[in-house]
């Protein structure tokens, strides 16, 4: 049963708009959210984008996929029932930040499209801005990478469902921002973050 099904639970609203926080804190909210395989380099773009920021005066916080599963989502497994669950709670999260006017940086895997989209939908729905960021390498540079040594036990048959190798990863359609980090280096995928957040109007 959900909250719309129970009549005791009811939405309250507080004493000030959107638009009067934002002003007030001379801020604004949004989600960029970072997808793309692991070791695509989407949580090293997110944490020097997010330091880049606040060193500018720009309120914005990150959630990252392993951070979240930590504490928040640390309930959560794999299975494709639990990965949608671990994008849904996050997106709901990320909402929150950016109506408090939080750029919320969030880097995960998010493999399945339509767990992305309904992180959009959730956004469109508050009239609040989402931009969907494809972090693309291809699946021989992750490997090369392999920081935590994931392919390799995929590869060993060690971990089940490994997104890239025995799972399918949807690439973005119609994403905001497409960073090759094959090509590109972190810092010029950041300067590519910053100018599609100056061109929305979102920083300065």
């Amino acid at each position: 049963m959900t909250a719309h099904e129970r009549p005791h639970i009811v939405w309250h609203e507080g004493e000030l708009t959107r638009a009067a926080r934002f002003a007030a804190l001379k801020t604004n909210g949004a989600t960029l959210w970072f997808t793309g395989l692991s070791a695509s380099g989407k949580s090293t773009i997110a944490a020097l984008l997010e330091r880049v920021l606040v060193e500018r005066g720009v309120h914005c916080y990150r959630l990252d996929g392993d951070n979240i599963r930590h504490g928040l989502n640390s309930d959560l497994g794999f299975s494709a029932a639990d990965r949608a669950e671990n994008i849904r709670r996050v997106g709901e999260v990320a909402t929150m930040f950016a109506e408090s006017g939080t750029l919320a940086l969030a880097s995960f895997i998010s493999p399945y499209a339509a767990d992305r989209d309904a992180c959009r939908r959730l956004h469109e729905r508050a009239g609040l801005p989402f931009f969907e960021i494809f972090v693309d390498a291809p699946l021989a540079v992750c490997e090369r990478r392999d920081p935590k040594g994931m392919y390799s036990k995929a590869r060993a048959g060690e971990l089940q469902g490994f997104t890239g190798v025995d799972d399918p990863y949807e690439a973005p359609v119609s994403p905001e921002l497409v960073l090759a980090t094959a090509e590109c280096s972190v810092e010029q995928c950041v300067q590519g973050c910053l100018e599609l957040l100056r061109a929305r109007g979102l920083v300065t």
